[in-house]
């Protein structure tokens, strides 16, 4: 995508935005910025967890065709330090699991704004109506019942990426936004 801003009237054009030039007596002059937004070709991070290793390798394999950098955790706990110092995109989170349920580390990542914007994908073998409304309330973004199907699996976690990578480039914009904002001169509306 790429953003003009006019310096003069300190606004934001995108291709789609049909601008009116004023008279070139005003001295309206338009610089380009390049944001790079190839939200495809980004390698994500995505952080297993699961207290069962076979199912952690299962995970682990199914994800092998999709581009991206995979940690895993045996538990809760690890599960946080991991959200923490991985950075993950998305975690795949088992809800019964020693230390911390599922629940409780989907609603502390969620209810922490350094890692709020963490997509939260539950993986578990509950498949009861008050389950799956725990793992709403505790912020889940996605589940899925096991027995996981390969197909199923690759396509949600490729969906989950892209709309975070979307999410991500809104926030990048809205940031560029309110720094133009912040840099306008007084006196001028915006």
């Amino acid at each position: 995508m790429n953003l003009r801003r006019c310096t003069d009237f300190d606004t934001v054009a995108t291709p789609d935005f049909k601008e009116q030039t004023p008279a070139p007596e005003s001295g309206f002059r338009c610089t380009e910025l390049i944001i790079e937004t190839d939200v495809e070709n980004t390698s994500h991070r995505i952080l297993i967890v699961d207290d069962n290793p076979p199912n952690r390798e299962l995970l682990e394999a199914y994800l092998g065709d999709i581009d991206c950098e995979i940690d895993v955790a045996e538990d809760g706990q690890e599960a946080m330090e991991k959200a923490t110092s991985f950075k993950p995109d998305l975690i795949l989170l088992d809800v019964m699991m020693p230390k911390l349920s599922g629940f409780e580390v989907c609603r502390k990542i969620k209810d922490d704004p350094a890692l709020s914007n963490i997509m939260v994908l539950m993986v578990t073998a509950l498949n009861e109506l008050g389950d799956i409304e725990r793992a709403i309330d505790a912020g889940t973004n996605d589940f899925l019942s096991k027995p996981v199907n390969r197909v199923e699996l690759i396509k949600r976690v490729e969906n989950m990426l892209q709309l975070k990578g979307v999410t991500d480039e809104n926030e990048r914009l809205r940031q560029y936004i309110q720094r133009i904002e912040d840099d306008a001169p007084t006196g001028i509306e915006k």
